[in-house]
């Protein structure tokens, strides 16, 4: 099995629990306004390797990882490669380290033949990362240019089958900050009992250069990144204090 592989991060700090080897595939249907990697787009770019190639690759900064830390496969959008990733984690899983997914969930569906190699999947994966863009339908398409029903249906699948998982919001003033908004975003964490964390990630341009580079117009000319007041007020809007990851970390 070979995968498209856009780029790896050996020092990682927020994409999962410790320090991370982080694995960036190539390709993505979505097509998010505040994109920072739009480059990853094309499901033809990247380098071509196996698991195996991949995994020995990783491994060799395990010295990093001590006993939080481990593999997380972002993208783009990881699930488009879905077999390759089950193939690099039952690797990672023979050899103990901890499994993260970090996905947008476009791709998921609830057809018999998806969820069978989705459930494969779910088996070696210690914990999700769902990029959640926006609950309401219409603001979704507006930011993505793809619609979000399977994207809510697979939080509440992993839920129902007993998996870890975060939720992380872009907050983008404007667009993706409105008291509604948050408020619908905070009813579906309340919903998922297997919810550990909920995170506001400030919306920053410091992709906009790629867009220019590749000669894609960026529509977010112009929009500030969130002020500390805004984020905070976002958190407290999301109750965020209310999921267990985040209360232990403090207490800590």
């Amino acid at each position: 099995m070979e995968g498209r592989v856009h780029s790896i991060e050996t020092f990682g700090l927020v994409d999962g629990p410790g320090v991370r080897c982080v694995v960036f595939l190539q390709g993505c249907h979505m097509r998010c306004r505040y994109c920072h990697n739009p480059e990853t787009w094309r499901m033809d770019g990247g380098e071509q390797m196996t698991a195996q190639e991949l995994f020995v690759k990783v491994y060799r900064y395990r010295n990093y990882w001590k006993k939080k830390g481990g593999l997380t496969v972002s993208g783009g959008e990881p699930l488009l490669q879905m077999e390759f990733v089950t193939e690099l984690f039952a690797l990672a899983k023979q050899h103990q380290v901890h499994t993260a997914l970090d996905t947008s969930g476009n791709p998921f569906s609830l057809e018999e033949d998806y969820l069978r190699r989705f459930d494969t999947l779910m088996d070696v994966t210690d914990l999700f990362l769902l990029d959640i863009k926006a609950v309401d339908a219409s603001l979704h398409q507006s930011l993505t240019g793809q619609k979000n029903e399977n994207i809510l249906a697979m939080a509440h699948y992993l839920a129902d089958h007993g998996k870890d998982l975060w939720i992380r919001h872009v907050l983008v003033p404007g667009l993706t900050d409105s008291g509604e908004d948050l408020a619908a975003l905070r009813d579906l964490a309340k919903s998922l009992p297997t919810l550990r964390r909920l995170e506001v990630l400030p919306y920053h341009a410091l992709g906009r250069f790629k867009w220019e580079n590749l000669g894609i117009p960026y529509s977010l000319d112009g929009v500030p990144a969130p002020t500390e007041e805004e984020v905070k007020r976002a958190e407290q809007i999301l109750g965020i204090a209310d999921f267990p990851e985040i209360n232990e970390s403090r207490a800590n």
